[in-house]
Parts: structure tokens; C-alpha cells; sequence
């Protein structure tokens, strides 16, 4: 008697510990699998910039993010190198954050813009009151080749005058480390204007 009692509770010992493993071994696969869930949900989510303020979005495919993502930078980007306050200090640093935004083609453009005098000209003009906003009206933008079209209206605005321009340019996209100053992780390439004029006056 004294044999099988001690048995028995040798048995029942034994299935307690084996049950506890057992226990301890789903809760961790439980809990693994949720970490694993959650894991995957968090790189799905992506922060995007609309001017300064980030919003979180939610991507539910690569591709669509690709291109809200896209023409949010390229969008970024023109109201960076084309808006112009009545404010020299402003300026520079509007184009210094346009810069981390593109490749060695936009700084060749600035550079051509500065020789011929058009920051200069327009800050002895922003001396009156003068602004140099600029509207985009659309952007198209092959997926496949990441190349782009910008379609933007500029206005500058004086006391007396108002002056409404188009502005056409085209470039490509690459892939580069998200950074501070480049929250997209995105680089424009080969950028050029293609047309720049006066629509009214």
C-alpha cells in the first residue's frame, strides 16, 4: 500500500511538472506569435510629412505608399526651392532644406539662378513686399522608372503688380536613408526645368 500511494504520487508529480512545462510552453508561443503580430504591424505603419507636420499612414501596399510618399517629397521639395518671403535669412534656409531634398542638378540650377542675379534681383525686390509663393497643380509619376512631370503655378505678389508663372520640370527618384532633414528616404535625380513663364501680368 505504502508503495503505490508513493507511486501514485510519484505519477501525479510528475504530471504536475509536465503539465506546467506544457503551460509555460503554449503562454510562450502565445506570446511570441502576438510580439510577432504586433512586429509586423509597427513596419507597416509610416510616418509622412505634410510641409512640417508628420501624420502616421497606414500602408497597405508598397506600391501606393511608394507614390504618396513620392509626390509628397516632390511636392516638398518646389515649395522649398520656389517659395521666396520678403526674407533673405528665410530664403537661404528654404533652399539649404531643398538641398538634402535633390542631387547635384538642383544645386547646378540654384548655382545658374544665382549667376544670373535672381535671388539677388528678387530680395532688392522683396525690399517693396514682394512674395514668391508657388502652387503644385499636379504631379505625374511613372511607378516603373520613377521618373516625374511637376505641373506648379508661381504668383509673386508685389504692393502694385501681381505676376502669375507656370512652371514645368521633370526628374527621377532614388532611393536613399531616411534622415532629419529627408524624411521620405527619396533623392531627386536629373532634375530640369522645362518651362518657366509668364502667364499673365
Amino acid at each position: 500500500m505504502l508503495i503505490q500511494s508513493l507511486e501514485q504520487k510519484t505519477r501525479l508529480a510528475l504530471m504536475t511538472v509536465l503539465l506546467t512545462i506544457v503551460g509555460n510552453v503554449v503562454i510562450c508561443g502565445m506570446l511570441i506569435a502576438y510580439g510577432a503580430k504586433v512586429l509586423s504591424e509597427e513596419r507597416n505603419q509610416v510616418y509622412v510629412l505634410d510641409g512640417d507636420i508628420p501624420f502616421l499612414a497606414q500602408r497597405s501596399q508598397e506600391e501606393a505608399n511608394f507614390v504618396m510618399e513620392a509626390k509628397a517629397h516632390i511636392q516638398l521639395f518646389h515649395q522649398y526651392f520656389f517659395t521666396l518671403p520678403p526674407d533673405d535669412d528665410y530664403i537661404k534656409w528654404t533652399l539649404g532644406k531643398a538641398m538634402y531634398m535633390a542631387d547635384e542638378t538642383a544645386i547646378k540650377q540654384k548655382q545658374a539662378m544665382e549667376e544670373n542675379g535672381f535671388f539677388s534681383l528678387f530680395f532688392f525686390i522683396s525690399l517693396a513686399s514682394a512674395t514668391c509663393t508657388i502652387m503644385c497643380d499636379s504631379i505625374k509619376l511613372d511607378e516603373h522608372s520613377r521618373k516625374f512631370t511637376y505641373y506648379g503655378t508661381q504668383s509673386i505678389r508685389r504692393r502694385t503688380k501681381k505676376i502669375r508663372r507656370t512652371l514645368i520640370t521633370t526628374g527621377a527618384l532614388e532611393n536613399v536613408p531616411r534622415t532629419q532633414n529627408n524624411p521620405h528616404g527619396l533623392l531627386i535625380t536629373h532634375w530640369r526645368t522645362l518651362k518657366n513663364i509668364d502667364l499673365e501680368y
